[in-house]
């Protein structure tokens, strides 16, 4: 059963045309990992699971059954899909706490205490519990970054979405963040993970798309398209990447 279906999804900005006809289907509680060079579409993709992006009025994205339209169906869709910037984007001005507290409040009305212990417990989970009352700004980029996992797991998506999540990060940060994402991934959360890291793509995955020139060249499990790739472009994206 499909929980994030894609049908012949079209995006252009002006004369270009970054997404070509896309079709996909996502199981509920699946981990897919998308790769590919820069500019292929990878992140505008999943920037039109939750209309981020706006995209042809032909193309249909469906999450949990209700279209991802503007007004309040795009709403309910937003209400339970979560997503984890390259940039961390949390506000500077409200603490740690503070940050992963607002969605709580702001959209299910939740009291002031029980935001706080919720975001108590998800900050205990990706393993920052003492830096609730710190702000961004004193915190390392690993740290920030697992705050904005704890302040996309506040509203207990169904669908994550992560858009290079570790990019901006220092390299001897980048596996606490990778640590933090292969433990939500046994929980049955759904997470669409746009990525450059193969290894984590390898071990984690359930499934690995290769997008190039705005389309998805190659599906398949991470043995078949990172080990046996059977197209030429992912084969050549590969052994640039693997051997870089």
């Amino acid at each position: 059963m499909s929980y994030v279906s894609i049908r012949d999804l079209h995006k252009y900005y002006g004369t270009y045309h970054a997404l070509r006809g896309i079709n996909l289907d996502i199981g509920k509680g699946e981990v897919v990992c998308v790769i590919g060079p820069s500019g292929s579409g990878k992140s505008t993709l999943i920037r039109c699971i939750n209309r981020l992006e706006d995209f042809d009025s032909k193309s249909e994205i469906r999450v949990d059954g209700t279209p991802v339209v503007p007004g309040r169906a795009l709403a309910k869709v937003r209400a339970e899909v979560g997503m984890v910037f390259q940039g961390f984007n949390l506000f500077p001005h409200l603490s740690v706490r503070d940050n992963v507290m607002l969605a709580p409040r702001r959209v299910r009305g939740t009291s002031r205490a029980d935001a706080a212990k919720l975001a108590d417990q998800l900050l205990a989970r990706v393993g920052i519990a003492e830096q609730a009352d710190k702000y961004p700004q004193h915190l390392s980029g690993g740290q920030q970054q697992r705050v904005a996992i704890a302040r996309a797991l506040a509203m207990e998506p169904q669908v994550l979405l992560f858009d290079e999540p570790t990019s901006a990060l220092d390299p001897e940060m980048v596996g606490e963040v990778l640590d933090v994402m292969k433990s939500l991934a046994g929980t049955g959360v759904t997470m669409i993970v746009v990525t450059h890291e193969m290894g984590f793509a390898a071990q984690v995955a359930d499934r690995v798309i290769f997008m190039d020139g705005g389309e998805v060249i190659e599906t398949g499990t991470p043995q078949q398209v990172l080990e046996h790739p059977t197209e030429s472009r992912t084969r050549n994206f590969l052994g640039a990447v693997l051997n870089h």
